[in-house]
């Protein structure tokens, strides 16, 4: 499967995994909006991706540069439609499942026992400090 611009290789293989065909994708370049003065207003900078099967919406305007809106776009796509395919399994689904537990708190029973085993360390390592 051929891409119209060249992805990162694990995009690649993302995409051939899941099988996103570039046939299956409406690509559409459009006027961005906000800043970027005169580039913005009068060139079509923006990207939008339509992917049909999923019904899938994807619009770029970050940069100034169609090229770099376009690579940016075609990544989120290929994103996205892994979230929707794989759901949990997805990379997206697992970062922020490492990142809620990453936040989540101790019970406190668990935060009673580090507590215990810090002070029992702490004793161990006094005992040991009294000797020199």
């Amino acid at each position: 499967m051929e891409f119209p611009i060249p992805l990162p290789s694990d995009l690649l293989a993302a995409a051939a995994r899941l099988g996103i065909r570039t046939e299956d994708v409406e690509e559409q370049f459009t006027r961005s909006r906000g800043p970027g003065g005169q580039n913005v207003n009068k060139r079509s900078t923006a990207v939008m991706l339509h992917h049909i099967p999923t019904g899938i919406i994807v619009r770029m305007q970050a940069n100034r540069e169609q090229s770099v809106n376009r690579l940016k776009a075609w990544t989120l796509l290929i994103l996205k439609i892994e979230e929707k395919i794989r759901g949990k399994e997805s990379t997206v689904a697992r970062e922020q499942y490492r990142v809620r537990m990453q936040k989540k708190r101790r019970s406190r029973k668990a935060q009673e026992k580090m507590l215990m085993e810090k002070k029992r360390r702490g004793e161990r390592k006094k005992l040991r400090a009294v000797g020199h």
